[in-house]
């Protein structure tokens, strides 16, 4: 087959491959993909889903594509065979920038299920042109610069589609952007993006500022634009809207060419609302519906028959209300039709905290999408019981039948056969490849928990990608890592209630046991990649804690041989797959009932992590399905958490000042140590934080967490046959936590594609 693949490619670069050029490659694999995935495309009967989010994080595709596509072991062989390497022409693949967190990945990966699944549905977003921001540190501080990502390599291709979308009283031409999103021997859908001609990449100054009131030129220039002040909070809107009023259109005209008379269009179409910032589709598509002559009220029917919401989080910042007089000022033709639906929501319940508009002039966005959508649901167990129970209580009461849970998950050729080809190869060897479309199979290795030559070969495919990490880190970053040392990463952005803070706490602690002559049981890695806000400054005070740090430790050479520190920079999904097929202990330590699900504790899981965590999210699933001798949970559980908040009594100072490590950990952030290499108003600005507010409860937690770590460090260090086979354990229940489940259960319950 390798012949017939060197032929395909010889006649794709032209020229033979021998003395092609690497980009000369890359493209010739492109039409390849092409080509291939193209074949792959089918038409829609019945519903097609629709998925609009503000991010998609799909990462580098040419491989993942191959994978999908069967082509991926006929192409490595017939470049080998050329002296050519495939992971070299991956380098000349740009990294899309079009995402940053666990929400655009989730979303990149449901896309990969719905075609794997052979179902119709296609995303709807932006394409942004330098993504949220290229991360660099200097001085021990984040620095921002713009990711400049879109090149004629960009698999996303303009089309001669155009929607009008007024903003401001202004109109301007959104332009469709298609990327073909190829499933795992599946169809080929598609990634709706659209943008401005009119945007302008020069118009960015120092960093990442430029006009944010000139929005013909920067409407698309960046994800979440900085809203610290006024016009950058109005610019979201513009954005928001931009993108659901072009999405809306393309809704309409692809349901209409299908025969839809709008009047049936749920018949036609499903719209998922990916978190608060598509929400104005719901108004949007009302009133393009009644452009149509459809009166309100059967507008508000369809539209709600249509349209279902996905809650992600509980954090007031992500449950967006905007000021009544910015959508006046940008979206005035959609506030006649919030108001009526406000007063449609009003006389379903006397419940002044359940409207749209409230007593302020604020308009709460989820409000609306909970009124008006017939599906709400939640990304893990726990998540949308605390969603029923205490956070969207009154619109459980009001629409009990409209709640439901759907747990999050994964794509595992992406983070399984793409990311650990070692392990995936192994995993084959034991089970057969049944696992690569049924992920439960995995419970099939189960039978291996107790075989020796099976455990001693995980134990060596792990130090391998530890080995590839660190060859990695030294040639990014010029950092030099032990590799026979435990690994533990904490891989996310940066937020406090993730508490990366609880982290660096930690590492003190660990400092100064060991300047105190208290010897760990085994060489720490403690490995960090995360992004801040540039607006969010303690977020960007813990990075330079963290940085600091890592300098103190890498400094002192009776520390540095028992720990280091390393944050990777500017991480993205490339980044990732290096780093999660090499963590020994996945740091999943978020304040519990803050994270609603998390994907990066699956991602370890499958990888053969385990983790440390709270019972957030996920992990309570994650606890259930691998028993808790294979997981290490500490620390308050949500319920404590929850009254906690809601006594307000915790004073952070009092922990502070009641526990002699505690206050050595924090006080340290000032030492003459850290400020030897650290910032003064940073460190101290992060210390007083901690002592004075601590808003996600880092304290209590403190030495359940310290307690927890340096257990794992001693199983990890006392029995490495015991730890591979609960590494083993976790592999094997991790077949759950697949994006092809959630997306099944979706269209199972909610959507109904193809029907």
């Amino acid at each position: 087959m390798s012949e017939t693949m060197t032929n395909k490619l010889n006649d794709l670069c032209k020229k033979d491959i021998k003395t092609a050029s690497n980009e000369e490659l890359y493209h010739a694999l492109l039409k390849l993909v092409d080509e291939k995935s193209q074949q792959q495309v089918h038409s829609v009967t019945g519903r097609k889903l629709y998925y609009i989010s503000a991010e998609f994080l799909i990462g580098k595709l040419l491989s993942n594509n191959l994978i999908n596509l069967g082509l991926y072991d006929d192409v490595k062989e017939a470049l080998a065979a050329a002296g050519k390497s495939l992971a070299d022409i991956e380098e000349q693949e740009p990294e899309p920038s079009l995402g940053n967190g666990g929400l655009g990945r989730l979303a990149a990966c449901f896309l990969d299920s719905l075609a794997t699944l052979n179902l119709p549905g296609d995303g709807v977003g932006l394409r942004y042109h330098c993504g949220l921001f290229h991360q660099n540190f200097k001085n021990n501080i984040q620095n921002e610069t713009p990711d400049f990502w879109l090149t004629d390599s960009c698999a996303a291709q303009a089309t001669d589609t155009v929607f009008p979308v007024s903003l401001a009283g202004k109109e301007y031409s959104a332009r469709l952007y298609k990327l073909p999103v190829t499933g795992y021997e599946g169809r080929t859908n598609t990634l709706n993006l659209f943008d401005l001609d009119t945007v302008d990449e020069s118009v960015i100054g120092d960093g990442i500022s430029f006009d944010k009131k000139d929005i013909a030129k920067n409407l698309t220039l960046f994800l979440y634009p900085d809203d610290s002040d006024e016009d950058g909070r109005l610019l979201r809107i513009y954005q928001q809207y931009f993108m659901v009023s072009a999405g809306a259109q393309l809704v309409l005209e692809e349901c209409a060419a299908r025969g839809c008379n709008y009047h049936n269009l749920a018949d036609y179409a499903a719209i998922q609302i990916n978190d608060t910032h598509p929400s104005m589709v719901i108004p949007e598509l009302i009133r393009l519906l009644m452009l149509h002559d459809i009166d309100f009220e059967e507008a508000v029917q369809i539209v709600t028959d249509t349209c279902a919401y996905t809650n992600h989080t509980i954090l007031a910042e992500a449950l967006e209300k905007w000021p009544r007089h910015y959508l006046d000022t940008v979206v005035p033709q959609l506030m006649p039709i919030i108001e009526k639906l406000d007063a449609l929501a009003k006389s379903r319940t006397e419940d002044g905290s359940l409207a749209i508009i409230d007593q302020n002039q604020v308009v709460h966005m989820a409000h609306m999408d909970i009124h008006f959508s017939h599906s709400t649901n939640g990304v893990a167990t726990l998540h949308t019981q605390i969603l029923k129970e205490s956070e969207l209580a009154g619109f459980y009461h009001l629409y009990p039948e409209k709640f439901n849970n759907k747990t999050n998950g994964i794509t595992f050729r992406r983070w399984l056969l793409k990311c650990n080809p070692s392990l995936t190869n192994e995993i084959e060897s034991l089970i057969g490849n049944g696992f690569k479309k049924d992920a439960s199979e995995l419970k099939k290795l189960l039978a291996y928990t107790n075989d020796q030559n099976v455990l001693r070969k995980l134990s060596e495919i792990k130090k391998q990608n530890k080995e590839a990490l660190a060859a990695w880190l030294l040639h990014k970053q010029g950092i030099k890592v032990n590799t026979d040392a435990m690994f533990t990463i904490q891989s996310k952005r940066l937020h406090e209630y993730k508490r990366q803070q609880l982290n660096l706490l930690f590492l003190i602690h660990q400092y100064l046991e060991i300047k105190a002559g208290h010897i760990p049981s085994v060489p720490l890695v403690s490995i960090f990649g995360a992004k801040a806000a540039p607006a969010y400054i303690i977020a960007k005070d813990i990075i330079h804690g963290l940085l600091t740090l890592s300098q103190v430790i890498e400094n002192d050479p009776e520390v540095s041989k028992w720990m280091q520190l390393v944050f990777v920079e500017n991480y993205n999904v490339s980044a990732a797959e290096m780093m999660i097929p090499a963590c020994d202990l996945s740091e999943q330590i978020s304040l519990a009932s803050k994270e609603a699900s998390g994907t990066g504790n699956m991602k370890f899981m499958l990888n053969g992590a385990l983790t440390l965590g709270t019972m957030d999210g996920a992990n309570v699933e994650i606890s259930e399905a691998v028993g808790n001798d294979n997981i290490y949970i500490f620390g308050q559980s949500s319920k404590q958490v929850i009254h906690r908040y809601a006594a307000g009594d915790y004073c952070a100072k009092d922990w502070y000042e009641a526990d002699p490590n505690l206050r050595r950990a924090i006080d340290f952030l000032t030492s003459e140590k850290m400020l030897s290499f650290g910032d003064e108003e940073h460190l101290k600005r992060l210390q007083n934080e901690l002592i004075w507010k601590d808003w996600f409860q880092t304290l209590p937690d403190f030495n359940a967490y310290v307690v927890r770590k340096q257990q794992a460090m001693a199983d990890y260090a006392a029995d490495q046959e015991n730890w591979s086979c609960r590494t083993l354990i976790n592999i094997a229940q991790a077949g759950f936590f697949s994006s092809d489940r959630t997306i099944e259960e979706y269209d199972n319950d909610i959507w109904h594609l193809g029907k």
